[in-house]
């Protein structure tokens, strides 16, 4: 499964950069909904407990819209309130859209400009998972730091991004009869106080509007991944990139400071990276220690460890697990499904924006999680593992790392498969090297427990939607997205860099 990437459409209403990557809820009079953990426990009824409702009670009171004309609001700081603790979502419906509406056509929809409890993450979820949505999804967001708004993003609203090989028959739908939700890919936006969103409709060839419905319950979902187990602070609004002001007067600063001697500067930076170095190897080891990070082991402690004596076996990467990165484990459902050990490894993109910091790779885990579970009705977070473009490497969907847990990430080869995700977008910019080697150190270790050649074929049975199911298909042992479903996911330049990942996973292997 893939969040493919967004397409900048262009500049509306001010400058400033968005970024891409829905539980049931009491509606208030202003059409905004609020989800929390208290909604989860009453999908859950008797499986969960009735914890944190408190503090979700807090999170039900709503923000005024902003004032203004929807299609250029005023730029400029707004004021917003604390985010909550345990993170949180609010959802928008959409309404018939009052202006540009198409000739003959059906209405196009529309969430007007405004303000709302500050947030990072934005999609845009439906009813049901096997309705399509014949139309272009965009929206834009207001910088929390800055005020200012940025163009109008494209969602990609036809991703097959969803569980099993059918709706309510894979175990993973939560939602009414077990059914999963049709749901757009999600933008990373970073810190965000504003929002607006409009769906246009389709057009056949010859120019006219699409006339089909749009699905039943469209709605915007804006999620705050709220805080972390260490700094990283989720949606506040000081919490996202570094404002270009604040990096501006830091650079002053440093270049003030940097006029006296080259001699000294070189030694205060040498001082400087060495005390840097030892933080960060104190601050792994503390996060092995306390469970928030598995650490890294040798070939022979990676055998020790899994008994194995396979004649190809990769050390296990350093894995961040999901005490590491936050997972509210009483969001998702209590077990995971597993399937038969990993023939093929999918590699997919997040989408969004690359220009994250790596600090903030945990508040973008929290965030798809709860788009996945709350939002779009999954069992858990859709991907087995994530990749940052420091290369760090994070667990994703609950069960084991070594184990062969079911994901939900490309539609028809959920089954012997396994998913890692590299966070950010890559159809026009390049994968950092970072990242591939973690995709390549990572897809070693976990095809090298099944015995599978990085560098090989595996013949897969499809389970439908690219390929008829039933259909054999002989597959790369590590392939993009794009290979098992008609996306453009992990994009052309991630794609491209495949043949080196698995010529470099061969070589951890020992091939």
């Amino acid at each position: 499964m893939a969040f493919i990437a967004s397409a900048y459409v262009g500049p509306a209403g001010g400058a400033g950069g968005g970024r891409p990557l829905h539980p049931h809820g009491q509606a208030n009079p202003n059409g905004q909904v609020h989800h929390h953990l208290s909604t989860i426990d009453y999908m859950r009824a008797k499986r969960a407990t009735s914890i944190g409702v408190l503090s979700a009670a807090a999170l039900l009171l709503p923000l005024p819209y902003a004032t203004g004309a929807a299609g250029a609001p005023p730029d400029g700081p707004r004021t917003t309130t604390a985010h909550e603790a345990s993170g949180g979502t609010q959802s928008l419906a959409f309404a018939p859209a009052h202006s540009d509406a198409p000739r003959g056509g059906r209405a196009a929809r529309e969430i007007t400009a405004r303000s709302v409890r500050p947030y990072s993450l934005v999609g845009v979820v439906w009813e049901r998972g096997d309705a399509e949505l014949h139309g272009r999804v965009q929206v834009r967001t207001r910088d929390a730091g800055t005020g200012r708004w940025s163009g109008w993003h494209e969602l990609d609203a036809h991703t097959g991004d969803r569980p099993g090989a059918a709706a309510g028959r894979s175990g993973d739908g939560r939602g009414a009869d077990g059914q999963v939700r049709g749901a757009t890919t999600p933008l990373w936006a970073g810190a965000s106080d504003g929002v607006q969103a409009r769906v246009l409709p389709e057009r056949t060839r010859d120019g006219a509007p699409d006339a089909r419905r749009l699905p039943d319950g469209l709605r915007l979902e804006l999620i705050d991944p709220g805080p972390g187990p260490g700094s990283d602070s989720g949606s506040g609004a000081n919490s996202g990139k570094e404002s270009k002001e604040s990096k501006e007067n830091k650079e002053s600063k440093e270049s003030k400071g940097n006029k006296g001697d080259k001699g000294n500067k070189e030694s205060q930076g040498s001082k400087g990276n060495k005390e840097s170095k030892e933080a960060e190897q104190a601050r792994k080891a503390e996060e092995e220690r306390t469970g928030h990070a598995l650490p890294a082991l040798t070939e022979e402690q990676t055998r020790t460890e899994y008994g194995s004596s396979r004649a190809h076996l990769a050390p296990r990467p350093r894995i961040v697990t999901r005490k590491g990165w936050g997972a509210d484990e009483s969001l998702r459902q209590g077990e995971a499904s597993y399937t038969g050990a990993p023939r093929v490894a999918f590699v997919h993109h997040t989408a969004g924006n690359n220009d994250y910091d790596c600090a903030q790779t945990p508040s973008i885990i929290r965030s798809i999680y709860r788009y996945h579970v709350q939002s779009s009705k999954w069992r858990d977070i859709g991907y087995n593992f994530l990749v940052d473009k420091c290369g760090t490497v994070y667990e994703g969907r609950a069960g084991g790392v070594a184990k062969p847990v079911m994901g939900a990430h490309t539609y028809g080869f959920n089954t012997n498969s396994t998913g890692i995700a590299v966070i950010g977008a890559f159809e026009k910019d390049e994968p950092p090297a970072a990242a591939l080697d973690g995709v390549a150190r990572l897809a070693a270790w976990r095809l090298g427990l099944g015995g599978v050649d990085p560098a090989g074929t595996n013949l897969m049975t499809s389970g439908g939607g690219k390929y008829t199911k039933g259909t054999q298909v002989r597959l790369h042992t590590i392939s993009g997205h794009r290979d098992g479903f008609d996306t453009a996911c992990p994009g052309a330049r991630l794609y491209d860099k495949l043949p080196r990942i698995r010529q470099d996973a061969a070589a951890q292997q020992g091939r």
